[in-house]
């Protein structure tokens, strides 16, 4: 599937603010990415680096004023996304070097202190891939879905405590979970075909079975359709913008096409 995904961002900067920018996707396992685009408005020179995740950052100095990012990538990606009930549980010592991050408690996704729920949760399935599957059920069934009723310091524990949040909320519950049945879970972020309403979108993966799988607690069906922007252990590490000084983001607009719509 050839996907077009497009971003706005608008913002009022009120003096000389340096920002970090990750909104470039690059070509991997499930996504080519085949053309893209990337303005600044007004144009501040641009210095970009792979960050520690192997995500694309871009470091730019904005100037006082408005400033408007817009981004545009064409990319194929898969129709449907892989699963695989039953692939097994990966113990620790059979682990990748850079999946053993993805174990440990993070600053959003509180896994030493959500043991008892995880095991609660999990209940009776097969240790790895079900596991995780458990987690993403159960999180889009227990936990109700609304604008407005988590912010920026929102933390797994919160969303398990409260019960209600966005998808970013939806992936650290589930990371978090996962990670308390010490399989490894990593924060994806980017573009979902499709997705209602439209927005830049988040969802997590879980290292069973000697391989990334993707799991999305905000849909009732596993979709593939997607376009993956960053990697990270949550989302300080995936932020789309980091700003050091006054800049707001006063709009932002998201589509996401097929080849035919």
């Amino acid at each position: 599937m050839r996907l077009t995904a497009t971003c706005t961002m608008s913002f009022d900067v009120a003096s000389p603010t340096p920002m970090i920018l990750m909104l470039r996707p690059r070509s991997g396992l499930g996504q080519w990415v085949v053309a893209e685009r990337y303005e600044l408005t007004p144009f501040a020179p641009v210095v970009e680096y792979t960050d520690a995740h192997g995500n694309l950052c871009q470091r730019i100095t904005a100037l006082p004023g408005p400033l408007e990012i817009r981004t545009r990538v064409e990319a194929e990606t898969a129709d449907q996304i892989d699963v695989q009930p039953g692939a097994p549980f990966v113990p620790a010592q059979d682990l990748p070097p850079d999946a053993l991050q993805f174990l440990l408690p993070s600053r959003y996704c509180e896994s030493d202190k959500l043991g008892a729920l995880a095991a609660e949760v999990a209940g009776d399935a097969a240790p790895g891939y079900d596991q995780a599957e458990r987690i993403c059920r159960w999180i889009h069934t227990q936990v109700a879905y609304r604008y407005g009723a988590s912010d920026a310091t929102t933390s797994a524990a919160d969303t398990a405590q409260q019960r209600v949040g966005v998808c970013r909320d939806f992936a650290h519950l589930g990371m978090a979970l996962c990670r308390a049945l010490s399989i490894p879970a990593r924060m994806v972020v980017g573009y979902l075909h499709r997705l209602d309403p439209m927005d830049l979108h988040a969802w997590f993966e879980a290292y069973v079975g000697g391989r990334w799988y993707t799991f999305d607690a905000t849909q009732p069906e596993p979709r593939g359709g997607r376009i993956v922007i960053a990697y990270g252990r949550d989302a300080a590490d995936v932020a789309m913008t980091t700003q050091f000084g006054p800049a707001t983001l006063t709009a932002m607009q998201v589509s996401v096409s097929g080849e035919n719509e």
